[in-house]
């Protein structure tokens, strides 16, 4: 009795392991910076804001210049859905796989460092520590 015991606690610790290192261990986070292609609020059930940038630099058919990322934060959405089509520097964090509610991408982008505008003046700058 004692070893099937000890087996359920086991695979409950491994499901519970995967779940975590899957869905909210942070991976990754760095920044990126583009032109603001698209934001929208989005989804059937749970309705999450999902952006697009454009980055700049050298286009190809061997790499994308889309990077494509979801927000949980509504006040940085709200921001970004005031600003599209500007140039912005965004900082995000990715996991391994994607929740429903918390967006459709695995990147999701927590704070703004800068939006510009067309003409290259600094609309809100980084905060200094």
């Amino acid at each position: 009795m004692k070893a099937k015991h000890y087996i359920t606690i086991t695979v409950l610790l491994i499901i519970v392991g995967f779940v975590y290192f899957r869905y909210y261990w942070v991976f990754a986070d760095g920044t990126k910076a583009g032109v603001l292609n698209t934001f929208q609020r989005k989804g059937y059930i749970w309705k999450t804001y999902e952006g697009k940038i454009i980055q700049s630099g050298f286009k190809a058919n061997i790499q994308s210049n889309e990077f494509e990322f979801s927000v949980v934060n509504e006040r940085v959405a709200k921001t970004l859905m005031e600003n599209s089509g500007r140039e912005v520097e965004l900082h995000y964090k990715s996991y391994f796989g994607a929740l429903p509610w918390r967006g459709m991408q695995t990147f999701i982008v927590d704070s703004i460092y800068q939006i510009r505008n067309a003409n290259g003046e600094t609309i809100i700058r980084p905060k200094n520590n």
